[in-house]
């Protein structure tokens, strides 16, 4: 479920969940994590991470293991794993980049983007919220409004606004990205890691408030929630009660 490649001292990791949209449950997080730190270890000056077929990351496998104890946590772990690897990621945002799929191009240092891809959030749809370093890299990087548009409005944001927010860098396909990762690859690793150390301190790496953390659980144990499953697998608008 996960493909890597190398050219040079370039590691491409392809999420290959083509069936489910590259939909990530706990063992593709843990894979994932792993080839992140294998490609490290082997000495890669530089990783691009892509998604196989017309998807970069639908997001978390709903009809998975998403909603057992445990998963959030680590999706978080992998997330944090890319955060503080201290070699440059690149993602190469191939297609939609939803919920824990925006998360994953959050994670990485740059991204190329397809000019048909867009980026979405919907956890509001679905009775749950996201934890406060997905919130505040988001604002990091895209800033205050597009990133409340996304959460507050839970609308989603195309290449050419994630372009001009500053959340995608480049417009591109994965030659794009690979090819801006071989000239990266081949600038000074220290100066890149020291960069991207004081890039990540942005707030992000802060513990939630009590308060932060006591809402955010309230999320994903509430009523809310069960309704949106339900509301899903009768496909029917699901109705919030605030419980």
């Amino acid at each position: 479920m996960i493909g890597t490649s190398r050219d040079g001292d370039v590691v491409t990791i392809e999420l290959q969940r083509e069936e489910r949209r590259n939909a990530l449950n706990t063992e593709q997080c843990v894979l994932l994590r792993d080839a992140v730190d294998e490609a490290v270890a082997l000495g890669a000056r530089a990783i691009v991470l892509t998604g196989q077929g017309s998807a970069f990351c639908a997001g978390a496998d709903l009809s998975g293991d998403v909603y057992a104890d445990g998963f959030t946590d680590t999706l978080l772990e992998m997330l944090h794993t890319i955060d503080s690897t201290p070699i440059p990621v690149i993602a190469a945002v191939n297609g939609p980049a939803v919920g824990a799929g925006t998360q994953l191009a959050l994670a990485s240092d740059l991204r190329v983007v397809a000019p048909d891809a867009h980026f979405a959030i919907p956890a509001a749809k679905l009775g749950i919220s996201v934890d406060t370093w997905t919130v505040k890299r988001l604002v990091s990087l895209a800033g205050g409004g597009p990133a409340r548009t996304m959460l507050l409005g839970a609308e989603s944001l195309t290449a050419e606004e994630a372009l001009t927010a500053g959340l995608a860098n480049k417009i591109g396909d994965l030659a794009t990205a690979q090819d801006w990762a071989k000239r990266i690859a081949d600038l000074a690793p220290l100066s890149l890691r020291h960069l991207k150390m004081v890039f990540n301190d942005d707030g992000t790496q802060d513990d939630p408030t009590p308060e932060q953390l006591s809402a955010l659980q309230a999320a994903w144990r509430s009523e809310d929630m069960d309704e949106a499953r339900q509301a899903r697998w009768e496909k029917r608008q699901p109705e919030f009660k605030g419980r």
